[in-house]
């Protein structure tokens, strides 16, 4: 390998990184039960499919290379964040604003390709999706805001494939926002002090460690009835109620697992258990599309 490519793959390597692109693993299966539903009794088309993946990775892309810009100073004091790309200085910040604008345009060039609702919701989705990376400097309730900006994908995707808004997409977003913001809650469990140390909004910092993990079994649980209610809207079935089964005894195990005095598994629940939860809903859902009379 040259030395040309070999800079070149260390960098894709760093901005894949800097992205976390294997988190897109928590939005993308809810964006693909939310298209295969409202395409129910038909399926997507291919182009569908295709402008759908491009216009998800483009705004988790944007979403992530600004949150980094956002909290570069902040990574950069915090002793389990001043590793990454930016703090350490193996990215620019020219580099990760170009990706944020880069990213920004072909969201919106996806959301034009796909229908005219999608184009006109898509500059305020952007706007949510941006603002998360600043709201932990004003409100505890950035968690929530972290939970709405996924949320936007299952509406985005039912919006893509028939043109509208209806209100199953609005509670399986619903659904996703509180899961997501359970599961943020705890993964900050690990910045507690930091956050209360520098003034940062987080239920940790605002609320210790044991009650914010209550807070996050609260949000979890009406989850899980809003992945139920989902289910049943779908038209239910084996496959379904088997998917909303499996992601409340994933929920158990992630909560099982973490303990306000015992960090030791957060990372094991923040992205095994809820990655997992989210590849079997999907798997399921699409399941009972193929199998369903």
């Amino acid at each position: 390998m040259s030395l040309g490519t070999s800079q070149l793959v260390d960098g894709l390597a760093e901005t894949a990184d800097m992205i976390a692109f294997k988190h897109t693993v928590f939005a993308l299966p809810f964006a693909v039960i939310a298209a295969v539903t409202a395409a129910s009794p038909g399926w997507p088309s291919v182009a569908t499919w295709a402008w759908l993946a491009v216009a998800m990775v483009a705004a988790r892309t944007a979403a992530m290379a600004f949150n980094r810009l956002a909290d570069h100073r902040l990574d950069a004091l915090n002793p389990r964040t001043s590793g990454r790309a930016l703090p350490a200085g193996r990215l620019s910040r020219h580099f990760a604003w170009a990706v944020t604008g880069v990213s920004a345009a072909v969201l919106l060039l996806a959301a034009a390709a796909l229908n005219p609702l999608c184009l006109a919701l898509a500059p305020p989705a952007l706007a949510v999706i941006l603002g998360y990376s600043l709201a932990k400097r004003f409100t505890v309730a950035a968690h929530l805001w972290l939970g709405a900006a996924l949320g936007i994908a299952p509406v985005g995707a039912w919006i893509a494939v028939s043109g509208r808004l209806d209100w199953p997409a609005l509670l399986l977003a619903a659904a996703v926002g509180v899961w997501v913001a359970g599961f943020d809650v705890i993964y900050s469990l690990q910045d507690e002090h930091f956050d209360r140390s520098l003034g940062l909004h987080s239920l940790p910092a605002r609320l210790g460690g044991a009650r914010a993990l209550g807070v996050a079994r609260a949000l979890h649980g009406s989850a899980v009835a809003g992945f139920l209610a989902f289910a049943l809207a779908a038209g239910g079935g084996p496959w379904r109620l088997g998917a909303v089964a499996a992601a409340a005894a994933l929920l158990v195990r992630q909560h099982r697992l973490v303990r306000a005095h015992d960090l030791s598994a957060v990372d094991a629940a923040f992205f095994a258990s809820n990655g997992i939860l989210a590849l079997v809903m999907g798997v399921l859902f699409v399941a009972a599309r193929v199998l369903e009379p």
